[in-house]
């Protein structure tokens, strides 16, 4: 059976409603016509310039995304622009792109379980709620305790990272309780000392909000914003079983390229 998009984004947003969207996320349809068939699906953490022209080469026709395409709204439609150029190559490619955001991190399962897994935690919870009391961090315990530098050290390796940031006064000690919110959410830091995590894992801690975590005695764990490409892999998962379960004629692949900005050196 053939699908348009607005059944897709129907089933997407059945998973992660916008409703649970923080405020002025720009969550949701990004660009293109949901009227449009959908046959074949590109899964990716990013929307940038190699991803559409990945999205272009594999005859792609819907892209979902887990960062929004448009975070700022285009001042002109100066081609010159690389941000406008892409935005004229999708419309140009009749590809429609949908992202589902920060109601993705708290869907269940959602990108906090993902990366909660990741880690082989077990007993895994929830902590740190929003204004509607939906929760978005996911803690556990781990398989067996460990210090917080073997902990950062372990983390490096499970997400192929050439570096991370660790913020501790007290890197020897043994810890077994974790909280780990994706992304940028070092904000959410008293939710874990209110949770009494021993260590909070999260990504892109400003450097004032690190002097404030380790005067609360807490230790954190900045593996930065790109171990959410976890996102690719589980979202094309999860609509392979939508089509499977629906008879939709549907193909779905993940995007393979690496879109972190950052190189350590």
């Amino acid at each position: 059976m053939q699908i348009i998009g607005q059944q897709l984004v129907d089933k997407i947003e059945h998973w992660a409603p916008l409703a649970h969207k923080m405020p002025h996320d720009p969550t949701g349809m990004q660009l293109g016509d949901l009227r449009r068939p959908v046959k074949h699906v590109l899964t990716t953490l990013d929307v940038r310039p190699e991803v559409v022209q990945e999205a272009i080469n594999q005859q792609v026709d819907f892209i979902f995304a887990h960062h929004p395409l448009v975070f700022r709204p285009a001042r002109n439609l100066d081609l010159a622009n690389p941000q406008n150029k892409m935005y004229a190559d999708l419309l140009k490619h009749n590809i429609t792109v949908y992202a589902a955001h920060t109601n993705i991190d708290k869907a269940n399962p959602g990108m906090n379980d993902w990366l909660a897994q990741a880690l082989n935690l077990r007993d895994i919870k929830s902590f740190a709620y929003d204004q509607n009391g939906v929760a978005l961090g996911r803690l556990g315990t781990l398989t067996k305790p460990i210090s917080v530098l073997k902990l950062a050290q372990s983390i490096k390796r499970q997400f192929a990272l050439t570096g991370l940031r660790l913020i501790s006064n007290q890197q020897q000690a043994i810890v077994e309780k974790i909280g780990i919110i994706g992304g940028d959410a070092g904000k959410f830091y008293p939710a874990a000392l209110k949770a009494q995590v021993d260590v909070f894992i999260t990504g892109d801690v400003y450097y004032h909000t690190a002097h404030d975590m380790l005067a609360a005695g807490l230790s954190v764990i900045d593996p930065g914003h790109h171990i959410e490409a976890i996102f690719k892999q589980q979202a094309q998962a999860i609509i392979e079983h939508w089509a499977k379960a629906n008879g939709w004629e549907l193909t779905v692949i993940s995007s393979q390229c690496n879109t972190d900005p950052f190189t350590y050196i």
